[in-house]
């Protein structure tokens, strides 16, 4: 589980060590409403509201710190993901396994918050494919920008397994 994560982070790394500031800052209208930067942030607040969540038996992805540094800066944003990644080498499996709650908001009409029992793996494993699906946006970002990023960036797990059955079958 950790190693599959690591995999996923390093897919941001490999994106802020090549992305220009002006990039990363750029919102492509009328197509995107968002930054890279602003999907790179918000992976790293759902990942920062777990490491919080394991402390204090409480997550919560709508604590976030939108419009900061991590938004705006490379670097920072890449200082963090190691940092994030470092705190997942640190994991055990009973903390793996603990349970925690969980509260988000699930309702676009009105403040409607939902509350449930979960486990850090479980949150993780959610972790990972919300970073796949904001990098499959990045990756299109990119590519108005013109931006070359490696061929798995922004593909999901089962995605790569299916292309590569598909890549093995006899035509």
């Amino acid at each position: 589980m950790i190693n599959s994560q690591l995999e996923v982070l390093t897919q941001a790394k490999d994106y802020l060590n090549t992305v220009s500031t002006h990039h990363y800052n750029e919102v492509i209208k009328p197509n995107f409403i968002s930054s890279a930067g602003a999907h790179i942030r918000h992976i790293i607040d759902h990942y920062q509201a777990i490491i919080l969540g394991l402390e204090n038996k409480h997550i919560d992805y709508d604590k976030r710190e939108r419009h900061s540094d991590i938004e705006t800066t490379p670097s920072i944003a890449l200082a963090k993901i190691v940092n994030i990644s470092q705190w997942l080498t640190s994991l055990t499996a009973d903390q793996l396994s603990n349970l925690v709650t969980l509260s988000t908001e699930v309702s676009i009409s009105n403040c409607q918050v939902e509350t449930v029992k979960t486990t850090v793996a479980r949150e993780l494993v959610f972790a990972a494919s919300h970073a796949v699906h904001h990098y499959a946006m990045i990756a299109q970002i990119a590519l108005q920008q013109q931006h070359t990023l490696p061929l798995h960036f922004g593909i999901a797990p089962a995605t790569a397994t299916y292309l590569r059955e598909q890549a093995n079958k006899p035509h």
